[in-house]
Order: structure tokens, then C-alpha cells, then sequence
């Protein structure tokens, strides 16, 4: 996942408290869907799977229920680092994930074999979302730094391309949507069918920790939409002059 520059908005804060009007709920927005995130993993990590699968039984069987084959199964550093690595195919769990054997690991593992279905598939806005990566990246990366040179030095070009390049980066995050929910969906319904689910209680634990990880797309989404209205609003496009 494509994240900015932890600077980006920074001189912004610091020379225009308008800033915190457009963006400040979504930040709020933010915080919320992150605590969701660790209260929901944390209360389903301490429930065992009645299955006794570890995350890394999970995604190898899902992976293989969905058609995605020749996927390989790797731990990897960090806490909550899982992805799915479409360029080697490799589906990458977090030691306590992959080693786990509770709900919230399951999950976790389910979805990022989501993703791998979804590559075995060419699932279009999957396909659609890795061929836009090196526009994100470019935009996430250059936006901020045309842009405040351009209103810094008072040069419309350079702004109108600081807002185009983050316009760039907002479309990603429109893109990145449908991607997680569908991979949270196709993970749902194996873990149902397959029977690594057993009853409903499991599966609300599912939905709980899928739902909050969800959240947090949304969150990201609503700030990089907000963030780009006050750039327009800022560089006198919207409203302002």
C-alpha cells in the first residue's frame, strides 16, 4: 500500500490553520478507525479457532479453494505487516498471524489470500490498481513539494501540476477500495464454505476484524479527498481567490 511522506501536510499545519477544518474530521475519522482496528484484533486474537488452524493453514487453504495456486506462504517482521506480493506471488503473515490459531489470525490470513485469488483471477480493479501504482507513487511523492513551490514562489503552473500529481494519489485511494472489500468478501465466503469456520460466533469475529480493518481505507480515502479540496480551496480553484 502506497503511503505519503510523513511531512506532507506539515507545512500546511504551520502556515494556514484552515488546514484543520477541511482535513481535521477526517483525521478524527482516522484515529477512531485505528483504535477499531487494535480493540477488534486484540479481542479476537484472544479467541481460539475451534478449527485449531494456524494463519499460515488458513492462507495456504484458502489460497487453494479460490484457484490461486503456487502461492507461497511467508512470515514477515512487523506487527500487522500482512500483504499479498502480486510481482513474486509470495503472501506475506506477520509472525503472530502466522503462527496464531485464533480468529482475528484467520481473518487476517483469509483476506490477504483474498488478494492472491484475486491475481490468479485478474480481478480488473486489482489488475487496473497495480498498473496505477507508479502514477501514485510519483504523485505521492511530488505533490506537496510543487506545491508549495508554487505558492511559495507565486506560480500557478507549478501548483496546477502539485494538484493534478495528488489528484493522482486521491484516484488510488478510490481504486484501493473495491480491491480491499472484494478481498475481504471472497475471504468471508471461503472461510464459510470450507468449514475453518465453524459457527456464527467465529464468523462475527470475521466481520468484526475485516469491518474495522475496512474502516481504515475509508478513513484514508476521506482525507486524501479533503486534503485535495483545500488544496484547491488554497490555490484559489475553489471558491477563493
Amino acid at each position: 500500500m502506497i503511503s505519503f511522506p510523513e511531512f506532507f501536510p506539515l507545512a500546511f499545519i504551520y502556515f494556514d490553520p484552515m488546514y484543520f477544518l477541511f482535513v481535521g474530521p477526517a483525521f478524527l475519522l482516522a484515529l477512531w478507525a485505528q483504535a477499531r482496528v487494535k480493540s477488534s484484533f486484540g479481542k479476537w486474537s484472544a479467541v481460539p479457532l475451534r478449527s485449531g488452524w494456524t494463519g499460515a493453514q488458513v492462507a495456504a487453504r484458502v489460497c487453494e479453494l479460490g484457484g490461486a495456486e503456487g502461492v507461497q506462504i511467508e512470515m514477515t517482521p512487523g506487527q500487522l505487516s500482512d500483504h499479498y506480493d502480486p510481482r513474486e506471488r509470495v503472501l506475506r503473515l506477520s509472525a503472530e498471524n502466522y503462527n496464531g490459531r485464533s480468529v482475528a489470525a484467520a481473518a487476517i490470513a483469509a483476506h490477504e489470500a483474498g488478494h492472491a485469488i484475486q491475481h490468479a483471477t485478474r480481478y480488473p480493479m486489482l489488475v487496473l490498481r497495480s498498473a496505477y501504482v507508479p502514477a501514485a507513487s510519483l504523485g505521492s511523492w511530488f505533490a506537496f513539494p510543487l506545491l508549495f513551490a508554487g505558492m511559495i514562489f507565486r506560480y500557478p503552473p507549478l501548483i496546477f501540476i502539485g494538484i493534478a500529481l495528488f489528484g493522482a494519489v486521491v484516484l488510488f485511494q478510490f481504486i484501493t477500495l473495491p480491491v480491499e472489500f472484494d478481498a475481504s468478501a471472497r475471504a468471508k465466503r471461503v472461510l464459510a464454505d470450507s468449514g475453518i469456520i465453524s459457527d456464527e460466533e467465529e464468523m462475527d469475529g470475521v466481520r468484526s476484524v475485516l469491518g474495522a480493518a475496512a474502516l481504515t481505507y475509508v478513513a484514508a480515502t476521506i482525507q486524501a479527498v479533503l486534503t485535495l479540496l483545500y488544496y484547491l480551496w488554497r490555490s484559489g480553484l475553489l471558491g477563493r481567490r
